[in-house]
């Protein structure tokens, strides 16, 4: 069919996979704020903000009624939180946060993801992570966010702008919460490249472009599991595609 229909066909791929990605993202996030509060965007004005957000950026509706659904079968005793561990390909440590109703589905799920790619599950590595609250967004200086944060009262660990001009915040998970109503209340449409509470890496993992690839299969096989809710690891990546 030619080079053309290649070039098109790659594209279109490439745009599957940018939303497929956009779209993870604001689930996680949506799931997150009903967690922290009652699963009811009339109950929950974070929640509410949040899901607001996400329409205007067209995520799709069935996205965000399962994460909704998922946090709201927690909070019901109807599924559960599960977290697995291992090594990833090039020895990256690797967290996968999930939520279930089957744990035999789940771990079967999660523990054939790691063989196609190339990795190991079931070595503990949860000692090289840290639990912090994490802020990462653009359209609110450094400056401004603390300006914000000071106004508000609220205490943070760390906050700088990164080499790719993100505001990066990080903070003891117990803030979260008040620093996101800060930041919010000055600048409601602010927008997240991430906003949750998430494992932090004491150390990082450089990866060679062979074992790049095959831990970034690993990513994309996590990410197609609808009980996979977040995927913590120390892989030094350029661009992470989680």
């Amino acid at each position: 069919m030619g080079r053309a229909h290649e070039v098109r066909a790659a594209s279109m791929a490439k745009t599957a996979a940018m939303k497929s990605a956009k779209y993870a993202k604001w689930g996680k996030e949506i799931f997150r704020a009903a967690k922290s509060g009652v699963p009811d965007p009339e109950m929950n004005q974070g929640l509410k903000r949040v899901i607001e957000r996400a329409k205007k950026d067209q995520c799709p509706a069935d996205v965000i009624k399962r994460a909704i659904a998922k946090a709201a079968g927690i909070a019901s005793g109807a599924a559960k939180e599960k977290t697995y561990e291992g090594y990833g390909p090039g020895n990256v440590a690797v967290i996968v946060e999930c939520t279930t109703d089957n744990d035999n589905r789940t771990f079967t799920d999660v523990r054939t993801a790691f063989n196609k790619a190339g990795g190991t599950l079931g070595t503990s590595v949860g000692y090289l992570f840290s639990r912090k609250a994490q802020f990462i967004f653009t359209g609110m200086s450094e400056d401004e966010a603390m300006e914000a944060l000071m106004t508000a009262d609220c205490d943070c660990e760390e906050i700088k702008t990164d080499e790719d001009g993100f505001t990066v915040i990080v903070a003891d998970p117990k803030d979260f919460e008040s620093i996101k109503n800060a930041l919010d209340s000055v600048h409601p449409d602010l927008e997240y490249d991430e906003c949750g509470v998430n494992l932090i890496p004491s150390t990082y993992v450089d990866l060679d472009e062979e074992h790049e690839t095959k831990f970034r299969r690993l990513l994309d096989l996590l990410s197609e599991l609808d009980d996979v809710q977040d995927v913590h690891h120390n892989a030094n990546i350029v661009t992470d595609e989680e």
